[in-house]
């Protein structure tokens, strides 16, 4: 299935047109939002003039709060209205903009010459596409192309302006001041077996002697299978009931898109059964996204679509026969490079969410590793998509994220983004967000510990760095009310631990973990291993779904939005984990302790105690 631009929101009716004549406004001009570029990033000459970009303006949703507060009900399993889910018309009607708002806001742009080319659903996200020119004449600003370290480029500003009248009724414009780059949760990968040279005792690898021979049997640290997450998490045996009314889905961007005839080699060696899996997972194409297709040589020597393979091998591993839909969102309008600007300069995680929300169904499950720094992007960016993720929770969907590969921050990184270098640690953005569920990495068996492998140079002389399961405290997002008594309890066990370099009352996260190091998979027709949270959330995502299937087979709702349930009940259902730390930022970070921590969450996943938390019933119960 292939979505193209003009699908993405409704009624696209005219095409754009640039301005000539200076801009005009029935108020002043005062300054909108500042946000100055990211350490990693330096500024170059300034963006050519003709450069289009494909503005997104955000409308003050009328009523967020209420939809907030339906979300929160709907998700309590104390709450007489758990499970009574929105439909897609009770949102849009939540959250569309006032009248008011978007009669201003037309105002200003018809003022100007220029007509929408497109609105979402609800009208809270209007489109224009303008070149460079047209739109620093209207938002009093200049942009320029940024270099990042490892050298892509986009076009941004570090700061715009609105006609004062506008900015109660305009939350965020992008893309200007984000440097949001969408990076894959997963490090190194390998050839499998992993080199027999390596010593894994060097990294803490080795495993500790297991009790239980089943998974004595099964699980090996350097390659680790689904044979191994079915006995380690329990869903061995479990076969499939609701598949007609239950799905699964996982989110690609960077050209990544999974390859099929990978995904049958894997399948055919780990899950024979669920082979037709790799024939049958839906692709669909957003915005000039990649398609169902081969690896080109060129996308070989650049090792694209590894991260998408994971995700769906991982997925398919574990829960067959659970309908799977691939997203693969490119950048929106098509984008034609120049010497100037050769990468996209767009924003296709909002693209993603608002053609989301846009449809009248979509997966109960979805899940992403893909990640960046909370300080890349403005808080009124990261706002506005978290409250886009409100409401697809809302509407039934859990939405996993990735909690990052790198601890508390990359060696080297840990400083603020205010123009003062204060050192700081760097908490990760989607994962902060409160409407989300953030998934953390384990290694080894009995006991699982937190994921984590020290930098090492590898017999073919290359230094691959620090890998740690991330961990973290928003900077943008406070301690939601599900999480608030678990966060100050475990801030206060700290005793000034750290004190100075995390905000003790953010949103921590993870919420939970499973394995992330060392998974099996397939890629360009070899199998190899690859580590990240980019691993266990889809197979945290996987087992989710088969939840999901029990509950559904039982005559239940499907779980939603999981966090206040997993707070207040699910936790029941998991094993809590003890040993190790987020290591970054040069210290050992925050540690796994009893209960919920800032490094592994409330623990990894034990299906069937989950399942009868959430009030299904297994086959032979």
């Amino acid at each position: 299935m292939v979505v193209g631009i003009a699908s993405l929101f409704v009624s696209a009716l005219v095409a754009t047109q640039a301005i000539a004549t200076p801009i005009k406004a029935r108020s002043p001009y005062a300054v909108k939002e500042k946000h100055l570029k990211p350490r990693a990033w330096r500024k170059l000459d300034k963006a050519p003039r003709d450069h289009l970009i494909n503005l997104q303006i955000a409308v003050k949703q009328s009523n967020f709060e209420q939809l907030e507060k339906h979300l929160y009900e709907v998700s309590d399993p104390a709450h007489p209205r758990y499970g009574d889910h929105l439909s897609a018309d009770d949102v849009t009607e939540l959250i569309k903009p006032t009248d008011d708002s978007l009669d201003q806001i037309h105002e200003w742009l018809e003022e100007n010459g220029i007509v929408p080319t497109a609105y979402s659903t609800a009208k809270d996200w209007i489109h224009v596409t303008l070149p460079v020119e047209t739109i620093e004449r209207l938002l009093d600003t200049e942009y320029h192309t940024f270099e990042h370290a490892d050298g892509g480029r986009v076009v941004r500003t570090e700061g715009w302006s609105l006609p004062r009248h506008l900015h109660a009724h305009i939350d965020t414009i992008q893309p200007t001041t984000s440097f949001f780059r969408a990076r894959a949760a997963s490090v190194d990968s390998f050839v499998s077996p992993i080199w027999e040279a390596q010593d894994f005792s060097i990294n803490g690898l080795a495993e500790k002697k297991m009790n239980d021979p089943e998974i004595a049997k099964v699980c090996n640290v350097s390659s680790v299978t689904p044979e191994c997450f079915k006995t380690l998490y329990k869903t061995k045996g479990y076969k499939t009931q609701a598949a007609d009314k239950n799905a699964i889905g996982f989110t690609n961007y960077l050209g990544e898109h999974p390859i099929r005839s990978d995904t049958e080699q894997f399948l055919q060696k780990y899950n024979p059964e669920a082979v037709s899996s790799a024939r049958d997972f839906k692709q669909i194409v957003i915005a000039n996204g990649p398609g169902d297709q081969p690896l080109t040589p060129a996308e070989t020597e650049e090792g694209t679509s590894k991260e998408a393979n994971l995700d769906v091998q991982a997925i398919a591993g574990i829960s067959y026969s659970t309908p799977i839909t691939s997203y693969s969102t490119g950048g929106s309008p098509p984008f034609i490079p120049d010497i100037n600007t050769p990468t996209n300069t767009n924003e296709p995680y909002l693209v993603w969410v608002n053609y989301l929300l846009d449809q009248k169904s979509f997966p109960q499950v979805i899940t992403t590793s893909y990640g960046d720094d909370e300080q890349t992007v403005p808080k009124s960016y990261a706002t506005r998509v978290c409250q886009q993720f409100a409401q697809v929770g809302a509407r039934g969907t859990s939405l996993l994220f990735s909690s990052g590969d790198n601890g508390v921050g990359r060696y080297g990184t840990c400083v603020s983004n205010d123009g003062k270098n204060t050192t700081m640690f760097l908490p990760s953005f989607p994962a902060g967000c409160p409407y989300v569920t953030t998934v953390g990495a384990t290694k080894n068996f009995q006991p699982e510990v937190v994921a984590y492998r020290a930098a090492f140079t590898g017999p073919d002389g290359v230094t691959r760095g620090n890998y740690t399961s991330g961990s973290g405290f928003s900077n943008y997002f406070e301690a939601p009310g599900y999480q608030k008594e678990v966060v100050s309890k475990y801030v206060s066990d700290l005793k000034g631990k750290y004190d100075g370099l995390y905000n003790k009352k953010g949103r921590g996260y993870p919420d939970i973990s499973a394995q992330g190091l060392y998974f099996a998979y397939f890629w360009n027709g070899t199998e190899g291993v690859i580590s990240g949270t980019s691993a266990s959330c889809p197979l945290t995502g996987g087992i989710l779904s088969l939840v999901n299937d029990a509950l559904i087979a039982s005559g239940k709702r499907p779980l939603g939005f999981l966090n206040p349930w997993l707070y207040s009940v699910g936790y029941k259902g998991l094993t809590d984990i003890t040993e190790g730390s987020g290591v970054g930022c040069g210290v050992d970070g925050f540690p796994a302790t009893k209960g919920w921590d800032a490094v592994t969450g409330l623990g990894t996943p034990i299906f069937p105690e989950l399942v009868k938390l959430a009030g299904g019933k297994l086959p032979h119960q």
